[in-house]
């Protein structure tokens, strides 16, 4: 019996274990394009030994109102006067219900989504086996921040990973928002879920790049 079957009925462990899976995806989505090529990809959530200080997104003028996705990657551009960071977010729904929940998170609105970079993480190592500090890949900081760093949401990218009868249910009856894409959880959850060939061409339709004959 696979491992995902074992726990239908323990729905809450499916996110952990998509968690550890994102842990192995490199700081760089797999297929991902991007528009020009001026900017600089970093994984803000999981991260290694960092429970608390990881990116979270947010609404300006809110400090309770946290969205905190499964998985999230930045792509920091833009210049220090005009920064913004392009995000890619996976999210495990477990249940039905879930998926709602979660799909209200990410609903097209007039008021600009934060991304919001705690201290910690932006002075922290890119990785274990790599010291470079996180915020020297960001293109627009010239010096070592002293404070949070918080930047405009450019462009959104949601993949939601479905149970399989969810997954099979939803591309029957339903139409993804433009910023919506959706896989079978067992692709998240695999050991090498992001060498998988069909996830890293899902990961490529996966950005406003996509939208353009030759993109810039």
């Amino acid at each position: 019996m696979s491992e995902i079957r074992r726990l239908e009925r323990r729905p809450a462990r499916l996110d952990n274990i998509v968690r550890a899976r994102l842990k192995n995806w490199p700081q760089r989505p797999p297929g991902a394009a991007t528009l020009g090529s001026a900017g600089a990809w970093l994984r803000g959530r999981p991260c290694d030994g960092e429970p608390v200080a990881q990116p979270y997104l947010k609404i300006p003028g809110s400090d309770r109102m946290r969205t905190i996705p499964d998985g999230l990657w930045l792509n920091f551009g833009g210049s220090a006067e005009d920064p913004f960071a392009d995000i890619l977010c996976i999210e495990a729904c477990s249940t039905f219900q879930n998926l709602l929940d979660k799909r209200s998170r990410f609903a097209p609105s007039t008021v600009a989504l934060l991304a919001h970079c705690p201290l910690p993480w932006l002075l922290a190592p890119l990785q274990a086996n790599d010291p470079t500090p996180r915020w020297l890949i960001i293109p627009f900081l010239a010096k070592e921040p002293t404070a949070p760093l918080t930047v405009p949401v450019r462009d959104l990218r949601v993949l939601y990973g479905l149970q399989r009868d969810h997954y099979a249910g939803f591309a029957r009856h339903q139409v993804p928002h433009p910023h919506e894409y959706f896989c079978p959880m067992e692709a998240l959850t695999a050991h090498e879920g992001h060498e998988n060939p069909a996830m890293r061409s899902l990961l490529a339709r996966a950005s406003a790049a996509s939208a353009f004959m030759d993109p810039p």
